[in-house]
């Protein structure tokens, strides 16, 4: 999942972003309205944390550009403002759901998972495959009953790759739903997430790259780890 955390209070923001990315969420941040409209321009978010009273545009003409422009993106608007007619003001102008400051993050969190799985087609909240258990509220994966401590990047590349229901998943796929934007090196990083998945996942191997298109995981193991040619972006080398 990708979330854009539209808010100006640089510490607010912060925080809300280390939350997400401790449960492998990626996150992007933009401080003020005319940033959000850009970044939603050229890059897919299935979640929008937008603060009401934001500087250079208020956060209600972000959210009618937002739903005018038909995007998949849902909106979380936040407000210190908590009356009732300011939470359906809110919702009038087309936000997914609405939240008060202060909140608990633990139902921000709930919040932007609720909306994550609403902005894609709908399927389990367990995902099962070649053996493999993926518990997406508990966030936790066994492999044929034992239990697997992963990191949040292995955590959220593995549901990207079950989610895809044994469709191949590409390098730029991978990047655009696991990696924040502004994260260096993320061609090598991809390998390097991929390579220590495969390691922790055990034998017999179960994602498998697909040369020239990128990776997959099939309704059982496959035979090898893959050590075909399905491209990066940026780069023609083999993978993982």
């Amino acid at each position: 999942m990708r979330v854009l955390v539209v808010e100006d209070e640089e510490f607010l923001a912060g925080m809300i972003a280390e939350g997400l990315r401790r449960d492998a969420v990626a996150v992007d941040i933009a401080p003020d309205g005319p940033t959000a409209l850009e970044k939603l321009r050229f890059g897919a978010y299935d979640v929008m944390i937008l603060d009401r009273d934001l500087p250079g545009l208020h956060g209600d003409e972000v959210c009618r550009q937002v739903v005018g422009a038909r995007l998949l993106t849902r909106i979380l608007m936040l407000t210190a403002a908590g009356t009732v007619r300011d939470r359906v003001a809110g919702l009038g102008l087309g936000a997914d759901d609405y939240l008060t400051k202060p909140f608990a993050y633990d139902e921000l969190l709930a919040r932007v998972l609720a909306l994550g799985r609403r902005s894609r087609p709908a399927l389990p909240p367990v995902l099962e495959r070649a053996g493999l258990t993926l518990d997406t509220a508990r966030r936790q994966v066994c492999r044929d009953g034992r239990f697997l401590a992963l990191s949040r990047k292995e955590f959220a590349v593995l549901e990207t790759l079950l989610r895809a229901e044994g469709a191949v998943v590409s390098g730029d796929d991978l990047i655009e739903e696991v990696w924040e934007e502004d994260t260096s090196y993320r061609t090598n990083a991809v390998r390097v997430t991929l390579s220590k998945l495969r390691t922790k996942l055990g034998a017999p191997p179960v994602i498998e790259t697909v040369p020239g298109a990128g990776y997959r995981i099939g309704d059982g193991p496959v035979g090898r780890t893959g050590s075909g040619t399905a491209p990066l972006p940026g780069t023609g080398s083999a993978t993982p």
